[in-house]
């Protein structure tokens, strides 16, 4: 099974759009080669997926790994259709009417796979890859009118940063300021945001708007969010998620604006005062950017997977990880869940099936992937009630998108412990370490205090033949057998 490029157009089943009918008289079999052809195509679904997550969770690589896995096809044990003899293969096709850029997989597999391995870029913008997928079906009456049926995967992919935004449609200027404000008076934001506060807190909102200051205003805003993305950070309810990954918007005027108190007078406020002027650039930003993205890319997903870097959240403090937690809460809060009932699938669109998805699972010992998994869903524990209760399948699971350690179990004082051999990012030979455990309970203060967690990045592994072996993984198959293994029987 190779990569090439396919279209998926109104032709037959295989995307042949030249019709027998244009060679004269058609015989029979051409014409039944037609209509099967068309009814194919007309029952071939496309199944949505969005794969979301928040900086640095990975979701680049866990797109590149899935579509390798799902072009070989041989390294999918849990895979209910590959287990059973059923799948055939698939291929990338375009996207019909593609408003948006196409997702670099060759590029990222080749990052992955060359001499020295790198890991790919971030993203900063929205891409999507679609995949043609063939099997054999179940049901006697289906495989006997289509022994191969075909059916297409889009998945989509964009900043993580942009989905916060989502939960703005919802909000007044007024009251996002507020709970930014809020954010703000708690450590370690209270500290980075010194500069900020300084010169909003100078401001008078009722005085006559000028460009200078709201730029002014504006700049330091987003030097204050930066800070708290930095590595050493990694903080995660950072609004509006444009400001600091502005894809293709870097230089507009519909991203001058910042949070502001509202001016302590009863009068009415003139138009072009500053505070006015500053909710009405947010409401612009809402109606020209964010609504927009929603429209294009959101509304209509099927499936969808979460990726959550607990490792890297635990790492970073307690103020990281109950700022991921209410990351993850807000985004959820902006999607549309439920079982597609008769008069819903009619009316709207609604994700039916979410899996989380705790990354980098292969930086700690196999014997930690069950805390693992028992983390993430506690941090998201809140979230997963509410998609619950209004009827969406949902489920956990701790995965390697690229496999890039080994477990080795070695004895030390007398103790035997499960360590990891890779190479650490900042080291160029495999190494042997003990990563340390994940707790079986939340955290308290006291585990940070202690500096009890310190979990390593590992470079990519050398993959010799990843044309025959396809690329190495944890739990993809699982990952891959929730989310779209019903619409493959």
């Amino acid at each position: 099974m190779g990569t090439e490029v396919i279209h998926s157009t109104r032709g037959g089943a295989d995307g042949d759009s030249k019709s027998p009918l244009d060679a004269g008289i058609p015989s029979f079999a051409a014409i039944e080669k037609l209509v099967t052809g068309i009814a194919h195509q007309a029952l071939a679904p496309t199944i949505r997926l969005a794969v979301t997550g928040l900086s640095d969770s990975g979701k680049s690589v866990f797109i590149t790994a899935l579509v390798n896995q799902l072009i070989h096809g041989g390294n999918l044990p849990f895979m209910g259709a590959v287990n059973g003899g059923r799948y055939v293969g698939a291929k990338i096709v375009d996207i019909p009417d593609a408003n948006h850029a196409e997702f670099q997989y060759r590029e990222f597999l080749s990052a992955l796979t060359e001499k020295k391995p790198s890991w790919p870029e971030p993203t900063d913008a929205t891409r999507q890859i679609r995949l043609a997928l063939r099997y054999r079906p179940v049901g006697l009456v289906t495989r006997t009118i289509w022994p191969i049926r075909t059916i297409y995967l889009d998945i989509v992919d964009y900043p993580g940063e942009w989905l916060l935004d989502l939960a703005l449609l919802g909000e007044s200027f007024a009251a996002w300021s507020k709970k930014m404000f809020a954010l703000c008076k708690e450590p370690p934001r209270a500290k980075l945001a010194k500069d900020w506060l300084e010169f909003v807190n100078k401001l008078k909102p009722a005085d006559q708007a000028d460009e200078k200051t709201l730029r002014k205003g504006h700049e330091l805003y987003v030097k204050f969010l930066k800070k708290c993305k930095s590595p050493k950070l990694a903080l995660s309810m950072l609004q509006p998620g444009r400001f600091t990954q502005p894809g293709d918007l870097a230089k507009e005027d519909v991203l001058v604006f910042f949070p502001c108190k509202p001016p302590r007078t009863k009068t009415k406020l003139p138009r072009t005062c500053i505070y006015r002027e500053l909710a009405a650039r947010y409401e612009k930003y809402k109606s020209q950017v964010v609504k927009k993205f929603y429209a294009d890319h959101v509304a209509d997903f099927d499936r969808q997977i979460v990726l959550v870097d607990v490792l890297t959240t635990l790492n970073n403090g307690y103020q990281s990880f109950a700022d991921m937690r209410e990351a993850i809460t807000t985004v959820l809060r902006s999607f549309s869940y439920g079982q597609l009932g008769l008069f819903k699938g009619l009316f709207s669109h609604s994700i039916d099936k979410l899996l989380f998805a705790a990354t980098k699972a292969d930086h700690v010992a196999s014997n930690q992937h069950h805390n693992l998994k028992l983390m993430l869903e506690r941090m998201i524990a809140e979230s997963a009630r509410q998609v619950r209760f209004e009827g969406t399948e949902l489920d956990g699971v701790a995965i390697a998108s690229l496999k890039c350690t080994d477990t080795v179990v070695t004895e030390y004082q007398g103790r035997k412990l499960s360590c990891v051999k890779g190479a650490p990012v900042d080291r160029d030979k495999d190494t042997l370490l003990f990563p340390g455990e994940i707790p079986e309970t939340m955290p308290t203060h006291s585990d940070w205090d202690t500096n009890r967690f310190n979990f390593l990045e590992f470079k990519p592994p050398r993959i010799p033949d990843v044309e025959r072996t396809g690329l190495p993984h944890i739990r993809l198959d699982q990952a891959l057998e929730f989310l779209i293994g019903d619409k493959l029987r």
